[in-house]
């Protein structure tokens, strides 16, 4: 009898741990309008998360060539390049990834975030909604129309850039379609890391979720970048925080701590929908 209790004990944690999943972040100084240097350095550090068995990735926003606003029409020919290059990666090790990057349809250029499954495939464009007008994006891209969820076998997933952390409509709108972890790939400036550091807490404690926001690091024109990359629970607490150095981060997902954040604190059946929708 001993012996068929721990066998069902066994049985029970080994489904328990397929549950938890490692996810992870990569930032570096973005080589503006350095595609195949840039490339290069990406397959290095998802090399070195795939060595520390994380099966989930982000990239930080436009990696592939970052704001060279001038030639995006030359750089979104390449990213199909990165894209065919990032799949094969992203197949042959199991690992999904996630991040920025230009996208041309018709005469329309898009700052995109893809997420590639870990069988190699696209399974999701999200088009940047919020475009920043302090550093003109609005005069070289044109803004998405539309929210990204994901279903994947890490649960559903919400995809976010950047400046699009400032909107909490944003956020909630993918806890409202029941995303249970919002990606951010981001170009957030040294200027204001405490805001980032701010906005990312609150979007995870607001909506109780996880989030998973990778930033670069390095210099551009005058701006610097710290680096900061976070992954954070649905309570809000910091599981692993980067310094400004180029490097990798990861931290050890319980999809379960969802269900239990919105259960112990069940903010979603006290929304007054018939004041504000």
């Amino acid at each position: 009898m001993a012996n068929i209790l721990i066998i069902k004990i066994i049985l029970r944690d080994e489904k328990n741990l397929k549950n938890h999943f490692k996810a992870g972040t990569v930032q570096f100084d973005v080589k503006s309008g350095q595609n195949e240097t840039n490339l290069d350095t990406v397959l290095g550090h998802l090399a070195k998360l795939v060595s520390k068995k994380v099966t989930l990735a982000v990239l930080p926003e436009m990696f592939s060539c970052s704001f060279d606003n001038e030639s995006l029409s030359k750089h979104s020919i390449f990213t199909q390049k990165i894209l065919e290059s990032l799949s094969l990666f992203a197949k042959k090790n199991r690992i999904a990834i996630a991040g920025s990057l230009p996208e041309k349809e018709k005469d329309q250029i898009y700052n995109t975030m893809v997420f590639i499954d870990v069988d190699g495939k696209i399974k999701a464009r999200y088009r940047k909604l919020h475009l920043f007008r302090l550093t003109g994006e609005h005069l070289y891209y044109t803004a998405g129309n539309k929210i990204v969820t994901i279903d994947t076998s890490f649960g559903k997933l919400g995809l976010m850039i950047c400046y699009d952390l400032r909107f909490p409509e944003l956020a909630r709108s993918l806890c409202l379609a029941d995303a249970q972890m919002i990606l951010v790939s981001a170009q957030w400036p040294e200027s204001r890391k405490e805001h980032w550091k701010t906005l990312i807490k609150a979007r995870s404690i607001e909506n109780q979720l996880f989030m998973v926001c990778s930033n670069r690091t390095g210099m551009e024109g005058d701006l610097k970048f710290p680096g900061m990359s976070m992954i954070v629970d649905p309570m809000g607490n910091i599981l692993t925080e980067t310094g400004s150095s180029e490097t990798i981060s990861f931290a050890d997902i319980n999809p379960g701590l969802v269900k239990k954040a919105r259960t112990s604190i069940p903010c979603s059946k006290d929304r007054r929908k018939d004041i504000y929708g």
